[in-house]
């Protein structure tokens, strides 16, 4: 992709706050771009039946709700794209979202992830993450020229991964855990055609080893116990947000909460947050009100930056 397009907001994270934030962001002419890497409209979307969203008398279901969010976000020109966020770089005045896709420059950024269940990193994961653990093929995958990986996830991303980072490796290992890939990946049978691709079936990743470097993992299952890797990558459904924020330097809770003032701002200049994440609420309306204020707060921070661009200081430094 071409890391010259500059948007002016990005949005991570497609619940109501995500999509509230979109649609106060776009109306006003930024060029905003929402990244979900799961379901569009969040966990509402599962939701039966909501009784106390206001002007709903009789109620409405999740699904069609979320339908008018996403619908009104588009209309106003919210571009979506469906990557997993998982790097976030502040360069003070541009920002970077890094995705399994893709890199994506921004002037300003909104966290709308929503709350994620507390999930344990594999022995090994945090220890060598940047040695030889990644979670981004085209980020990393170039690294690794002519070594051996191993790509663990069983989902759409893993198996482009795995047929990414192919193009790089002598040999890539493909470990889907003990339930293997789902049927309905339209590349599956590239992956399981592919002479440097070797499935490991009926395994799970138990742990990352080595020493400065990841040097081999140990799998439980199966019928291979250890495998000699150069570099894993980690190409899970879920990543570990709250590692997310804390390494992008964003501030949280010992809960996991990411910290926010009366305007969603968080510690970092042009860094917003919405909804579940910041854990005011928990509720669809409360989640659209952070969304609709955090789209006020960065169109209030793009016209504090246009005076800045004008003043007479400036000016005369041209």
């Amino acid at each position: 992709m071409d890391t010259k397009e500059i948007w002016d907001v990005i949005i991570i994270g497609g619940g109501p706050a995500g999509l509230t934030t979109g649609i106060y962001t776009s109306r006003q002419g930024l060029k905003t771009l929402l990244i979900e890497a799961h379901q569009l409209g969040g966990k509402v979307w599962g939701s039966h039946k909501i009784e106390n969203f206001p002007g709903f008398p009789r109620g409405i279901t999740g699904k069609d709700l979320m339908k008018r969010f996403i619908d009104q976000a588009e209309r106003f020109g919210v571009e979506i794209k469906n990557e997993t966020a998982v790097e976030l770089v502040d360069f003070e005045d541009k920002k970077m979202v890094m995705t399994r896709a893709g890199i994506y420059e921004t002037r300003t950024i909104v966290i709308a992830t929503g709350i994620q269940k507390k999930k344990s990193s594999i022995p090994g994961e945090r220890e060598y993450k940047g040695r030889g653990v990644s979670y981004c093929g085209i980020c990393d995958g170039p690294l690794f020229k002519n070594k051996i990986m191993a790509v663990v996830g069983s989902g759409k991303e893993a198996v482009e991964e795995a047929m990414r980072l192919a193009d790089f490796a002598d040999k890539v290992y493909a470990i889907p855990g003990v339930e293997g890939y789902k049927e309905n990946i339209n590349d599956l049978k590239g992956i399981l055609e592919n002479e440097k691709i070797q499935v490991i079936k009926e395994a799970e990743l138990e742990s990352i080893c080595g020493d400065d470097v990841v040097q081999y993992i140990n799998l439980k299952n199966g019928n291979t116990d250890r495998l000699y890797v150069d570099g894993v990558f980690l190409i899970l459904e879920n990543v570990i947000i709250s590692d997310m924020m804390n390494e992008a330097g964003i501030k949280t809770a010992d809960d996991g909460c990411i910290l926010v003032d009366k305007n969603q701002q968080t510690n970092i200049k042009g860094v917003f947050a919405a909804g579940d994440c910041t854990c005011s609420g928990m509720q669809v309306i409360t989640a659209a009100g952070d969304g609709a204020r955090a789209g006020i707060s960065v169109i209030r921070y793009f016209k504090s930056l246009k005076k800045i661009e004008q003043s007479p200081s400036k000016l005369n430094k041209r």
